[in-house]
């Protein structure tokens, strides 16, 4: 089967249901696991490069509320590929190309390909989103293996918190301006052995101001802004030392969202875990990935 994948997390998932070797197209945004970075791309950034988090934000907003996409396809490329399945999604207008140039793309396509659009907000949607796909590429025991593994290692940790103290959590999607976190985020927190204070379980995640992040009293932050790596939080928490000492917060860390919270894929389970860690650090003496200490 041919497979172009135009979601990082829906490459992540392909990957490991045993179909790397299907896909034959991805986003300039895959990056995981290795192999997806030597796939041909087939999207671009139409965002200039070296903008600050204040200037992404100004952007995605303007061509948003114009109707402009923040990524470009390659409508031609994609049509001389001639995939047998084109996956996608409409969950976020930042994250990926637009679904309806993707379908009217598809549609002249002589191949006449299949699309499907995954767009998870909870964690056991993106569980079901493997069945999706094994569904449609004959991977039906792979995804029962994924599923399974992911529900025993999710049991494992809520079991390690359990009737432990749950601290106060605010995680910030976003910190110029202020972004809670929603969707999949709070409920990691919540089998994390904590309370999100800002986000809504299944909810998109909603702008706020600093009072208002200030007015939840968190007695962690986890700055998680979204497609950012650790270092990369970390140094956008550095610039924000002022308004995170003002939260009042014993303890601010940053962490690699592109890798563990941004991306509904497999990684998710592994977020899970580092929140666990954080939050738990005796309950859960390890992790993946790195939680980076802001020193307020």
């Amino acid at each position: 089967m041919r497979i172009v994948s135009l979601v990082p997390s829906a490459t992540e998932m392909l990957f490991a249901l045993g179909l790397g070797t299907d896909l034959i197209a991805v986003t300039h945004e895959c990056d995981y696991p290795p192999a997806a970075r030597e796939l041909p791309k087939i999207t671009r950034d139409v965002l200039a490069p070296g903008l600050t988090a204040a200037q992404i934000d100004a952007a995605v907003r303007e061509r948003t509320l114009a109707g402009e996409p923040i990524y470009e396809l390659d409508s031609n490329a994609l049509r001389d590929l001639r995939p047998d399945l084109i996956v996608t999604q409409a969950l976020c207008s930042v994250c990926a190309v637009s679904y309806d140039d993707v379908r009217a793309v598809a549609d002249e396509i002589e191949t006449r390909p299949r699309v499907i659009s995954l767009d998870p907000h909870t964690i056991g949607e993106v569980l079901g989103d493997a069945r999706t796909l094994a569904q449609a590429t004959d991977r039906k025991d792979a995804a029962v293996e994924l599923v399974q593994d992911a529900g025993s290692r999710i049991d494992r940790v809520r079991l390690a918190v359990r009737d432990a103290p749950r601290p106060r959590v605010a995680a910030l999607e976003w910190l110029d301006p202020p972004f809670a976190a929603g969707h999949w985020t709070p409920q990691l927190i919540e089998y994390a052995g904590g309370e999100d204070v800002l986000g809504f379980a299944g909810e998109y995640s909603e702008q706020r101001s600093w009072d208002e992040v200030v007015a939840a009293q968190p007695d962690v932050v986890i700055v998680i802004p979204c497609g950012y790596d650790a270092e990369i939080a970390h140094r956008e928490a550095e610039m924000h030392r002022d308004e995170l000492a003002a939260i009042g917060a014993g303890e601010v860390v940053a962490v690699d969202a592109a890798a563990y919270f941004s991306r509904p894929g497999p990684r998710l389970v592994d977020g899970l875990e580092l929140l666990a860690h954080i939050l738990h650090p005796e309950r859960v003496p390890e992790a993946p990935g790195e939680a980076l200490t802001v020193e307020l």
